[in-house]
């Protein structure tokens, strides 16, 4: 397989430890956000120093055939362990189990590391294999015993994390429940690495000639499911990144038709221009901060008894009790700017002693919008309200 393969995905990592350096630097002491970045590291050095060109160059540096083996496999063990502590910070717990569980796996991930060195120093291994070192020494006393170490650590984490998540999928939210499936999909895949490597070896171990199986079918399972697992960990990030403005931009959207009514209402004196850059946030707060003010305006023109009777006529028409309130609270806005326009001097509003108890922060404003848009489509003989600033 081209190093491209490998260089693709370690180029993907090291922009995603680039995008989360300045936050770890903020925030040096977040157990979750240190998981994220030495996961990234551990997962791109794996992809760098699998290249067949960094695995010769290694192998030339170190003057040692085949001292890329134990490196790269260290580097997977680290990889292994980071993944799993990741997981367990992220899915959270009590304090100490959460710091208990890392401990002890860093420490399992670790000593597996440090059996690679041994078992490759005790072993002999004079001959360079670039792509098949798996099946060639698969018989090598050490060298086996290190292949097959390597293999059961990387399986043992995919089933680990992959466990992790499914029981993980319940109770939460969509977002994190897609990110969780993708990881589940790249562990999977993980595994399907570990098993053309196993059938090879041990086709090897029964005088048989699997090795296509290691050199040519394993390779994708690993640029693919990364691929998952980078994703299922990005996407719940994004999303949640974007949540909020998007639900912000929604409810600026939906409330449109109300705040278009309403607009020029108020005294000219209490509208505060919007800044052109400022935030979709902030646009939704000033435009429910307009309506407020507006229905408040209103208020001494809302005709209760018309409110009643909307509200009694769209109940028999099958309406829920939500659709049936926010129909009639729409009939009678209509109608209090019908009476506030054909009361240019404000008799009323300077007569009025009490506010009356009317459509306001207690309400939805979304579905009074919905309700007002449907009113007005059903009256084609009254002009739709003007666009105005909100």
């Amino acid at each position: 397989m081209s190093d491209l393969a490998f260089f693709v995905p370690a180029a993907l990592g090291t922009v995603a430890v680039l995008v989360r350096l300045p936050s770890l630097r903020r925030n040096r002491h977040d157990p979750l956000l240190r998981a994220v970045v030495v996961f990234l590291l551990t997962a791109t050095g794996v992809f760098c120093f699998g290249a067949t060109s960094v695995i010769v160059k290694v192998n030339e540096v170190t003057g040692v055939p085949n001292f890329a083996a134990p490196l790269l496999y260290s580097i997977l063990m680290a990889c292994c362990g980071s993944g799993i502590i990741l997981i367990i910070n992220w899915r959270g717990g009590p304090p100490a189990r959460v710091r208990r569980a890392t401990r002890w796996c860093a420490g399992t991930y670790a000593a597996l590391a440090v059996a690679m060195f041994t078992l490759f120093a005790l072993g002999d291994a004079p001959v360079e294999r670039l792509e098949d070192l798996d099946t060639y020494y698969a018989n090598t006393p050490f060298i086996r015993e290190m292949i097959v170490l390597y293999l059961t650590g990387h399986s043992a984490a995919a089933v680990v994390m992959a466990t992790l998540c499914g029981r993980w999928l319940s109770g939460v939210s969509r977002e994190l429940r897609a990110g969780l499936g993708l990881l589940i999909v790249g562990f999977t895949l993980v595994l399907g690495f570990d098993v053309c490597k196993f059938a090879a070896v041990g086709a090897r171990w029964a005088g048989a000639d699997w090795d296509v199986l290691s050199t040519e079918a394993a390779r994708p399972f690993v640029t693919v499911s990364f691929c998952f697992i980078l994703l299922g960990f990005g996407v719940p990030l994004i999303v949640q990144r974007f949540k909020e403005p998007w639900r912000d931009w929604t409810r600026y959207h939906r409330l449109g038709a109300l705040s278009r009514l309403l607009h020029g209402l108020t005294p000219t004196t209490a509208v505060v221009r919007m800044p052109l850059l400022s935030t979709v946030g902030v646009r939704r707060l000033h435009r429910e901060s307009g309506i407020h003010d507006g229905l408040l305006t209103l208020n001494p023109y809302f005709d209760l008894a018309l409110r009643a009777r909307a509200l009694a006529g769209a109940l028999a028409e099958g309406a829920t009790d939500e659709d049936a309130a926010a129909d009639a609270d729409a009939v009678m806005v209509i109608a209090a700017v019908d009476a506030l326009r054909a009361d240019p001097e404000r008799e009323v509003i300077a007569s009025s002693r009490e506010l009356q108890t009317g459509p306001g922060e207690e309400r939805d404003l979304v579905r009074i919008s919905h309700a007002l848009v449907r009113a007005l489509a059903g009256d084609p003989g009254r002009p739709t309200p003007g666009r105005g600033r909100a």
